[in-house]
């Protein structure tokens, strides 16, 4: 485990052991859904708002577990992790996300091939075409760089993308999804990914209709995120358990 920990009360968010847990699992679950697959990461802000969570560059996205993950702050300097280890080579996204928004707890980078053909077209537009990916009502912004987000100023040019939205492309690279907590990233992004695939799919046979601003705001009269997120995790966690994906322990960690 390591060094660096946090005392945190229930009140101020998850302790880093939880986080630990949260992170191992949902890259493995990404993994299993072929969201994240050889390439891709998750991370989590860690309390004080100052250091996250990430995993090593080289480790597979099957097998991370809590202890591989490393420390790191908002520089991209590494406090703690396994020695010789590196983070990912476009650690610079997640950090400079944490910095401009405080808000995101999350960040999810990964590269879904049928999600990001949208952005290799003209005049189609990835919009919310399903009743969850209201989630993204103010827009999906494609960031037109398509190089690795390798060095501080493009992680400033990510983050300035993404402005206030949830959620970005990368013109022919791959996606980012933010969230408030660890199991809403991965909410997100199956959701991201379905919405995707739906329009896709839709554009084989005709005409895709987004869904239209009364559509969104009747769905979100009624819709309750955390009992939605709460309700898909024990689906997918429980499924992912019962295959041996992780162990049952992992995910009643605190």
């Amino acid at each position: 485990m390591s060094s660096v920990q946090h005392s945190v009360s229930q009140a101020e968010g998850p302790s880093e052991n939880a986080l630990r847990h949260d992170v191992a699992m949902v890259t493995r679950l990404l993994n299993s859904q072929k969201i994240l697959e050889y390439s891709g990461h998750v991370s989590a802000r860690l309390p004080g708002g100052k250091t996250f969570l990430v995993q090593p560059q080289d480790k597979s996205r099957a097998d991370v577990a809590p202890d591989h993950l490393m420390v790191l702050d908002l520089d991209g300097k590494i406090l703690s992790g396994i020695p010789g280890v590196k983070p990912p080579s476009e650690i610079f996204l997640h950090c400079e996300i944490y910095r401009a928004r405080p808000d995101v707890h999350s960040v999810a980078h990964f590269h879904h091939d049928a999600t990001n053909v949208f952005t290799l077209v003209e005049d189609v537009p990835l919009l919310p075409f399903k009743n969850h990916a209201i989630r993204w009502k103010s827009g999906i912004p494609v960031h037109p760089d398509p190089a690795h987000v390798d060095t501080p100023e493009r992680g400033r040019g990510i983050a300035a993308t993404l402005g206030a939205h949830h959620a970005l492309q990368i013109r022919a690279h791959g996606q980012i999804v933010t969230a408030e907590t660890v199991r809403g990233v991965f909410i997100d992004a199956v959701h991201l990914v379905e919405n995707a695939e739906a329009a896709y799919r839709a554009a084989a046979i005709g005409k895709v209709k987004p869904l239209t601003e009364e559509e969104i705001a009747s769905f979100a009269h009624s819709f309750r995120r955390e009992h939605h997120i709460r309700k898909l995790w024990k689906y997918y966690a429980g499924g992912a358990i019962r295959d041996g994906l992780f162990p049952e322990n992992w995910n009643a960690a605190v």
